[in-house]
C-alpha cells in the first residue's frame, strides 16, 4: 500500500500487470476490472457460473482490503464475452447484492485475455 497522500491510497495489484486492484480516492474506492484468475494465475475455463463468482470473489476481497465491503458497492462495470452468459452471470450477481443493488451497465465485448466476465466498480465508505 502506498500512501501518496491522505487523500490517495494505492493497492497494488500483486499480479505482472502494469494496474493497481484499488485506488481510494477521499470517501470513493476504485476497484480495477477483475477476471477469473486461478491461483496458479491462469484464467478458469468454467461455466459463467463459476466465473462470476471466482470475479466477485475477488472484488470482495480487494474491497475488504480497502475498508469495504459488497455493501459499499455503488456502481459496476460488467462485459460479458457472450451475450447468452447474462442470465447466468445475472443469477449469481445477485446473490453478491442481495439488498439495495449498486447500478450496472453490463455490455458484450470481445476480453483481452480469454474470459467470460469482467467486473469493476466503485464504492462509497466516507473515511472516519
Amino acid at each position: 500500500m502506498d500512501n501518496a497522500s491522505p487523500e490517495k491510497i494505492v493497492y497494488p495489484a500483486a499480479g505482472p500487470y502494469p494496474f493497481s486492484n484499488a485506488i481510494r480516492a477521499g470517501d470513493f474506492v476504485y476497484v480495477s476490472g477483475q477476471i477469473a484468475f486461478l491461483a496458479d494465475g491462469s484464467v478458469s475455463s468454467g461455466s459463467i457460473e463459476a466465473q462470476t463468482k471466482i470475479v466477485l470473489e475477488s472484488v470482495k476481497a480487494i474491497l475488504e482490503v480497502t475498508g469495504c465491503d459488497m455493501s459499499d458497492v455503488i456502481k459496476c462495470g460488467c462485459t460479458l464475452q457472450d451475450a447468452r452468459d447474462f442470465s447466468g452471470f445475472n443469477t449469481v450477481y445477485a446473490t453478491y447484492f442481495p439488498t439495495e443493488p449498486p447500478v450496472r451497465t453490463t455490455i458484450v465485448v470481445q476480453h483481452v485475455l480469454n474470459a467470460r466476465v469482467e467486473i469493476d466498480c466503485v464504492a462509497f465508505h466516507p473515511v472516519s
